[in-house]
């Protein structure tokens, strides 16, 4: 039998003005995302470290050519934000299937990501005095608001399951991530404004970045309240736990109840690592697209910065296209699609020729159409294959499993490019995770995988 229909006594009316509050925690934390963990903070970050290590940031005619003493480990200014980065993954790794489970245990839930997600806005806020040589308050920064970002969204995407239907959710999702990516786009294009014209509105460099991240801390923080006041916290759902002891001790010892009763839903474990796959390229192509623009294809900053935000706004719409499609056609079929031009994406990256710009940024409206589209299905089509009361432990690995091998794709473009000296066999190498998430998802029995789940299946699947 099916779980019973979210929001079944309220009007539906009164749902999608729910949803409509939900869709903005998208729009909230992509100001985070773009400004500060994708644009700024990283080279800000790498300045504040060479300046720690050498006295003054390197420059191209005099590099820094010292260390950091980090934990004892000598470490270079340049890689010190990948390495907190990979750190906090792989803490995140650990402790957001914990978040989870202490959520589903919560009848509190809006409650629990709005904390998240204040607390993360907090520390990408202390970023404004990261200055001078205090690398170890930015490292310290970045760890906390990447933490406190994959919790919120653990909580974030299991609030999904409970306010919308089955038949809603691919629509839902897909309007919450383009939003994000509407809003991520606006902040930046205001942001990437104030850094360029820094001079002519009184401002060092440095001052503008840093107003820059204050900007974006204050964007998640403001508008995390309209999810906060638009959701209703309901009753927990979970299924009643034999752990012993207080919700943190119940929640551990129910993790590993979960990691065993996945072996009851093959297909969802099946999704699980179809996902870990082709995200792991679609992440490898977002991180090493600069870098294979301007060093393989020869385009300057300005025009990747262009780039970044041509993609940002073609996300918009794409999201919302595959949103339509999947209503059509199903969730798994589109998001096959997706990954069918994905592998065409770096494909054509592979021969596209130095310093064409018609065609560069040909490609990156392809990317756009289907960056938002497949990862947007992807979450609502995993909500069909959690169980009942178990939203937030099931999604939990869903970021946990993301977090813990998004550095697959990454080492495989590295160690392709250090054996072939290119950057263009190495782009192309990334087709076989698409390869293999798309084999691995054809394999998936959507209706058996929602059924096992004990979900109501939608109309088109």
């Amino acid at each position: 039998m099916g779980q019973e229909q979210p929001n079944a006594g309220l009007s539906v009316i009164a749902r999608h003005k729910e949803q409509r509050s939900w869709y903005f925690y998208d729009w909230a934390n992509s100001a985070y995302v773009t400004t500060i963990a994708t644009v700024l903070f990283a080279p800000y970050l790498t300045a504040v470290a060479e300046t720690a290590a050498c006295g003054a940031a390197g420059t191209v005619a005099d590099p820094c050519t010292s260390n950091l003493s980090v934990l004892g480990l000598s470490v270079s200014p340049g890689s010190l934000v990948f390495y907190v980065v990979t750190a906090a993954t792989i803490f995140s790794a650990l402790v957001l299937p914990i978040v989870g489970a202490f959520a589903d245990r919560s009848s509190r839930k809006k409650h629990v990501m709005a904390t998240f997600a204040w607390v993360g806005s907090v520390a990408a806020g202390g970023m404004f005095f990261v200055q001078g040589a205090n690398w170890q308050l930015g490292a310290a920064l970045l760890f906390v608001a990447n933490l406190c970002l994959g919790s919120s969204l653990v909580v974030y995407d299991a609030i999904l399951c409970q306010i919308a239907t089955p038949d809603e959710r691919d629509r839902v999702s897909s309007r919450g991530w383009a939003l994000g990516y509407l809003g991520g786009g606006v902040l930046l294009t205001v942001n990437l404004g104030v850094v360029t014209l820094h001079e002519s509105l009184g401002l060092s460099t440095a001052m503008a970045v840093r107003l820059c991240l204050l900007s974006a801390a204050a964007w998640w923080a403001a508008f995390t309240v309209i999810p906060f006041l638009g959701l209703r916290n309901r009753p927990s759902v979970a299924a009643a736990t034999t752990q012993s002891g207080g919700m943190v001790r119940q929640s551990f010892g129910q993790l590993w109840e979960t990691l065993k009763d996945l072996r009851a839903f093959p297909m969802t474990l099946l999704f699980l690592v179809a996902y870990l796959f082709f995200n792991d390229g679609i992440q490898t192509v977002i991180v090493a697209s600069s870098t294979y623009g301007e060093k393989e294809l020869g385009f300057s900053t300005q025009i990747l910065i262009a780039t970044i935000l041509l993609v940002q706004f073609v996300a918009f719409g794409g999201a919302l296209l595959f949103g339509r499609v999947a209503n059509a056609v199903g969730a798994k079929s589109t998001i096959m699609f997706g990954l069918g031009v994905w592998m065409i994406v770096v494909v054509i990256a592979y021969f596209l020729p130095r310093e064409q710009i018609v065609l560069f940024l040909s490609l990156a409206v392809l990317i756009g159409l289907v960056l938002g589209g497949t990862q947007a299905l992807s979450r609502s089509f995993f909500s069909q294959l959690v169980p009942a009361g178990r939203e937030a432990e099931y999604f939990s690995l869903y970021q946990a499993g993301e977090r813990g091998t998004s550095w697959l794709g990454t080492l495989t473009f590295g160690l392709v490019h250090q054996w072939t000296d290119s950057y263009r066999p190495a782009i192309v190498a990334l087709i076989v995770f698409f390869a293999i998430g798309l084999v691995l998802l054809s394999r998936v029995d959507a209706r058996r995988g929602i059924a096992d789940a004990g979900n109501t299946a939608p109309a088109v699947v």
